[in-house]
Formats: structure tokens, C-alpha cells, sequence
């Protein structure tokens, strides 16, 4: 089972699950803790290969969405949680649909922030660069790029510095295995854009999310039955760590509304 940490909340039955994306680790989440704990019982996973979910098994399968969104459901099914409202940055936001495409009946509502919709043509030129050299050159400095492009500015200093640093803790074959996903994610997104669930979806965004906010504001138009869109300004990808203030008040305030 992928490595995960309880924050309880004696008063509360509702569950919070927090999902980060590749090359993170739940302590992407620092800052949402306490706010969170305040109002419901917190969980926090480490995606297969990352932070503390170092499982030699899984090294050996190819990795899918499908799969990774099983690794989620495994917890929650162990920990007897019926339903859970969840929370997402960057890729962790399509294991979130992933598994509520799965088991709607398991996601009480979706909090997607920095949310991947569509590969547009940069990101796609990065996959393909990606793909040409991830035998070649070492993956740190891939992902460094990676991050300097979709977190360029200054201010998204602070998101770029936490990815890195966590990414430093990955092995090789490991972020090998979570960048062939790519080639699986257009028919993915194109899905997911597709088709609505009648799930209570909240998009967070960064103004600054150049690569992703567009595609977000289309969908969230095309699925206004359940979806709601909140932009923060003068925020990058990362919104949770750029503007953590923000993203809890507003986080919290759409989790108590559908309650």
C-alpha cells in the first residue's frame, strides 16, 4: 500500500483527501494542514515512487491512471472511508477524476487546483523533448526545465524550489515510468473534457497558469452544471504553495457549501 498520514478530527466525520502531483510528495500540503484539520479529518498520500511510497513492486507495472487511482481507493477502502471531498495539484488533479470516473460514488467533491485539462502545444513540445532524452540526459535536469517553464516567473520561485527538491528524492527509472504516462494523457484529458460527472467540481487557478488555465475556463463553461472556476491573481501552477491563504479560505468555503 502507498505511504499515508491521518490528521483527525474528533468533531468531524468528513474526510479531506489530498493528492500531489509527479514529482511531489504530501509534503507539498504543509500549508493546508492545520486550516484544514480545523474543520475535518485530513489525509494525505505519497503517490507510488514518491516521498515515502518508495515500493520496489511497483517498479516492475506499467504505470496508468487507472492504476494509480486503484493505489488511492486501496487507503480509502482500508481505512473504511466511504467518501471522501478531494483535493488536487497539477497531475494529481487526473488521478482525482481518474478514480471519480472509477468510483463516483467514493468523491463527495473535487478541489483541483493548478488542474491538467489539455496538453497545449508547448507542453506537448516539452513531452516530445522529454521523451527524446529521458534515457540520455538525467532526469533532474528535465525536470528542472520543466519546472523554469510552466513556474517562469519570480514569484514562482517557492513552487519551483519545493518540486525540485522533492523530484531530487525520485529514482531514475521511477520518473522514467511516470513520464511514459504522457502517453496516455491526450486520450485522457480529451475524455474527461467530454464528459461531466455529476460531481461538484472546483477549479483553483493561477492567473499566471498559462499552459493550463485556458483550457480550464473552456471546460468549466461547458460543464457549468457542476463545475465552478476560482482564478487568483498574480499566482502561478502551484496555487496552494504560492497562495496558501487563498486557496484554504476559498477551498473550505466551497467543501462546506456542498455539504
Amino acid at each position: 500500500m502507498i505511504n499515508y498520514t491521518i490528521y483527525k478530527n474528533e468533531n468531524s466525520a468528513q474526510w479531506v483527501t489530498f493528492v500531489h502531483g509527479a514529482g511531489g510528495s504530501s509534503s507539498i500540503w504543509f500549508k493546508q494542514i492545520r486550516d484544514f484539520q480545523k474543520h475535518y479529518n485530513v489525509l494525505l498520500l505519497d503517490l507510488r515512487g514518491h516521498g515515502d511510497s518508495k515500493i520496489q513492486k511497483v517498479f516492475h507495472q506499467k504505470y496508468t491512471f487507472k492504476a494509480i487511482a486503484d493505489d488511492v481507493l486501496e487507503v480509502i477502502d482500508h481505512l473504511k472511508i466511504e467518501a471522501s471531498h478531494f483535493v488536487g495539484i497539477s497531475l494529481g488533479t487526473i488521478v482525482i477524476r481518474q478514480l471519480a470516473e472509477m468510483h463516483p460514488e467514493r468523491v463527495k467533491s473535487m478541489i483541483l487546483g493548478g488542474a491538467i485539462l489539455k496538453m497545449n502545444f508547448r507542453s506537448q513540445i516539452l513531452m516530445r523533448l522529454g521523451n527524446t532524452f529521458k534515457y540520455v540526459l538525467p532526469y533532474l535536469i528535465l525536470y528542472k526545465f520543466f519546472a523554469f517553464v510552466i513556474m517562469p516567473k519570480a514569484n514562482h520561485k517557492q513552487s519551483r524550489s519545493l518540486f525540485i527538491n522533492e523530484a531530487k528524492k525520485l529514482y531514475q527509472k521511477e520518473f522514467i515510468k511516470w513520464f511514459k504516462l504522457t502517453a496516455e494523457i491526450n486520450p485522457v484529458l480529451r475524455w474527461f473534457r467530454q464528459v461531466e460527472l455529476n460531481i461538484p467540481t472546483f477549479y483553483v487557478m493561477g492567473e499566471e497558469d498559462y499552459m493550463f488555465l485556458p483550457s480550464v475556463k473552456k471546460t468549466v463553461e461547458k460543464h457549468y452544471r457542476s463545475s465552478k472556476l476560482f482564478v487568483i491573481e498574480k499566482c502561478g501552477h502551484v496555487v496552494n504553495v504560492e497562495q496558501p491563504l487563498i486557496f484554504n479560505k476559498t477551498v473550505i468555503s466551497f467543501i462546506e457549501a456542498t455539504k
